[in-house]
């Protein structure tokens, strides 16, 4: 027996590893679920997360939502806080943009250094993932093409031979893959992120740098194009909702009720100090 397959774990270790694989996979469909709710405005701003309301939910058990939640907290759409938990959080459209202009930088030049140091067999590798993505396009298999998509920008990282730039390139994206995922749900947008990804490869494939830097440069801009055209109907339904809630304060406010403007009220300047 080698000492490779002496490493490899068995019964109740590989057992071990099953579980807490399984729990990781759900924890991610949770996230995803959650992210998708807070991005259609099901989960408006401000909400307060708990966990109980959220597993019955679901159907689950309270330990995949709150590992839902730690997953979330690093994309900036939940703060979430020792002993308060977790809360939608409010993104506004510059940091919005701001992510976004640094995602399209990173990613630009990643795909620049693939293009200069991708190994033979790693180009091939991107060219077989491309042609299998416009099956799962041609299929409006949204899910499916969402993962491709993450593993082809995972090969245009670690395709850059440079483990700072794909650091840093890995940490943009899990703060805004709820929002690049949410892309998909417009008509039309799998083929056309799979012609801007071939547009991509051929400049890999070509070794040409700077068509291969261009090219990803307009893909991201036209992903956050596309994410900002799906997320418009749920923006005004937001506001609208914001609105109702403000007449409702003001009314009271009127009534001698509580103060119009819920942000000036003490209790919530203490809240918002915490």
């Amino acid at each position: 027996m080698t000492a490779r397959h002496r490493s490899l774990p068995t019964g109740g270790a590989l057992q071990t590893e099953m579980t807490v694989a399984a729990s990781q996979t759900r924890a991610e469909s949770l996230a995803e679920q959650i992210a998708n709710d807070i991005l259609t405005g099901t989960l408006p701003p401000g909400l307060h997360l708990d966990e109980q309301i959220l597993a019955k939910r679901f159907g689950v058990s309270r330990t995949p939502v709150r590992d839902a939640l730690r997953l979330l907290s690093g994309t900036g759409l939940i703060d979430l806080r020792p002993r308060t938990g977790a809360t939608v959080r409010t993104i506004t459209p510059d940091e919005l943009d701001m992510l976004f202009i640094a995602m399209g930088e990173i990613e630009a030049t990643c795909a620049r250094l693939a293009t200069l140091s991708m190994t033979p067999s790693e180009r091939a590798g991107l060219q077989n993932l491309h042609d299998a993505m416009g099956l799962l396009a041609d299929a409006a298999d949204r899910d499916g093409y969402a993962n491709a998509n993450q593993a082809f920008h995972d090969a245009l990282y670690a395709g850059a031979h440079n483990s700072v730039v794909e650091e840093i390139a890995v940490s943009l994206r899990r703060r805004l893959t709820p929002f690049r995922r949410a892309q998909f749900r417009a008509p039309g947008r799998l083929h056309r992120s799979h012609a801007e990804h071939g547009a991509v490869v051929r400049a890999v494939l070509a070794r040409d740098a700077a068509a291969a830097n261009a090219a990803m440069l307009i893909h991201m801009s036209i992903v956050e194009d596309a994410f900002e055209a799906m997320d418009a109907t749920p923006a005004q339904d937001r506001q609208a909702a914001k609105d109702r809630q403000g007449a409702k304060e003001a009314a009271r406010g009127r009534r001698g009720g509580e103060p119009t403007s819920r942000i000036a009220g003490p209790a919530r300047l203490e809240r918002q100090r915490r």
